[in-house]
């Protein structure tokens, strides 16, 4: 399987490599950072609210003031479906005043 040549294709082309069967269903973690707590529990309640079944989990970063929303996506890991899902995460994450910061797989 080959993929785009932008860091998405590059983090699944080492996935790939690495053994991991992309054909398979897998934990998908997209990362949203924000810099008010207030901010990121509105996104939380938000998708407790239009996604129950997934998984957020919400904890102080490393980084001063701010703040990580981890959520959990249970998917086929295939590029187009990590581009469209990235893409949703950052406009709802932007409506929150937080912004998308990536994504990975639960090994």
């Amino acid at each position: 399987m080959t993929f785009p040549d932008d860091e998405t294709g590059q983090v699944l082309a080492e996935m790939q490599a690495a053994g991991i069967n992309l054909n398979e269903m897998h934990n998908v973690v997209f990362f949203q950072l924000f810099e008010q707590e207030l901010q990121a529990k509105a996104m939380v309640e938000h998708l407790a609210e239009k996604a129950p079944d997934m998984i957020v989990t919400l904890e102080p970063d490393e980084l001063p003031n701010v703040w990580d929303l981890n959520c959990t996506v249970t998917m086929i890991p295939s590029y187009e479906a990590i581009v469209a899902q990235e893409a949703e995460f950052e406009l709802l994450a932007a409506k929150f005043k937080g912004f998308n910061d990536g994504w990975g797989i639960e090994a």
